[in-house]
């Protein structure tokens, strides 16, 4: 797990430069007249496309969590996601113009691929024309889940053997991220259209990841030790997040399950208020995800009240006020980075803290109890 951890910049590096055009230089004067991605997707997907539904599992769907943030709030595309297990049951309603998106890192999850041959037949026997299309997002060229879909997106992150899966995540986002930029750039249709100057700051930003992953690597690694080791016995945690950090929340509560036992919960920090803090005292640490952005005032503000509430507050932010960082037991700190990519560098503090607690309760942290994982096809 360790060194999938740390073979992350490296992911993104690869990731990226099979989706981004090397030859793409941002100039703005014609910036917005090429895509600055060479995604091998039919033009009519992106013209027609209305509505996306993302079908996965686990971590795989929290990256779908994210990247619904990204599709709705870039792209403006109505986005819904759901456990590939429960679609079977409660399949989304069938709409025209609709794509797809399977996610699993194996391209073998059994409830993904339920999920998907449920959509294909629902298609298949829909009365009337309703254009639709099935993409896949997976680590695996040859497996079952691109052999159901019409396309394919690749995460180029090699093999993954780790249980708790941690570069595969990260390498899901990139591509869920490009894929939203690239609908935004194509469409130009959301509140507040992407502009020439925008869109090369992203791509600069995206570039950046790779060295912003690993100053957080080597600069955190000691003091996430010592929050491990204070941490090691308790027996319950929260983490808390909001706006895109949410489903930052939820993955970061699942690595703590799965490598620790520790029973963490991620919470929305707004609906964490109403009723879930009923559960805070001194044994119960509150992790809070807390990037600079639109809504970091009001997640400082659930911090304090979770700490009014007796619990020790672990804060990871890029926010570099004291008055601020005082609120926080520890702070552990990421590069600054815009909102909308935060993601990609809170969720290591999170994975390196999971880890690191694991080794210290003395527990076989690339093999957790009652999991099992696909590799290969």
């Amino acid at each position: 797990m360790l060194k999938e951890i740390y073979e992350q910049p490296e992911v993104v590096r690869r990731c990226l430069a099979a989706y981004l055009k090397p030859d793409w230089d941002g100039n703005q004067e014609t910036a917005l007249q090429s895509s600055p991605f060479n995604f091998m997707l039919p033009d009519a997907l992106f013209a027609s496309v209305a509505e996306i539904q993302i079908v996965a599992c686990g971590t795989s769907r929290h990256a779908s969590l994210v990247a619904q943030y990204w599709l709705e709030q870039l792209a403006g595309i109505p986005t819904r996601v759901r456990s590939a297990s429960e679609f079977v049951s409660a399949p989304f309603p069938l709409t025209a113009n609709t794509l797809t998106i399977a996610v699993t890192q194996s391209g073998e999850t059994a409830d993904t691929l339920a999920a998907i041959a449920v959509a294909t037949t629902r298609r298949s026997q829909a009365e009337g024309s309703l254009p639709s299309w099935l993409l896949g997002i997976t680590n695996q060229p040859e497996s079952s889940l691109t052999k159901a879909v019409d396309y394919t997106l690749l995460t180029f992150a090699g093999t993954e053997i780790g249980v708790a899966a941690t570069k595969t995540f990260i390498a899901q986002l990139v591509v869920f991220y490009c894929l939203a930029l690239e609908f935004a750039v194509r469409r130009q249709v959301s509140a507040q259209p992407l502009s020439a100057q925008q869109l090369g700051d992203t791509i600069a930003a995206l570039r950046s990841l790779p060295d912003q992953i690993e100053a957080i690597l080597k600069q955190q690694r000691e003091l996430i030790q010592v929050i491990a080791q204070t941490f090691a016995d308790v027996n319950d945690c929260i983490v808390i997040g909001r706006g895109i950090s949410r489903a930052i929340a939820l993955e970061g509560a699942l690595k703590l399950k799965e490598t620790t036992y520790i029973h963490a919960e991620g919470y929305a920090g707004g609906e964490f208020m109403h009723g879930p803090i009923a559960l805070l005292d001194a044994k119960v640490p509150v992790i809070a995800i807390a990037p600079a952005g639109s809504v970091y005032a009001s997640m400082l503000t659930n911090a304090q009240k979770a700490k009014s509430n007796g619990a020790p507050l672990i804060g990871i932010t890029n926010v570099t006020e004291p008055s601020d960082r005082a609120e926080f037991d520890h702070s552990i700190t990421v590069p600054a980075i815009d909102e909308l990519l935060s993601p990609f560098l809170t969720v290591v503090p999170l994975q390196l803290l999971a880890y690191t607690i694991a080794v210290q309760r003395g527990l076989d942290v690339d093999r957790p109890r009652n999991i099992t994982k696909t590799l290969t096809s």
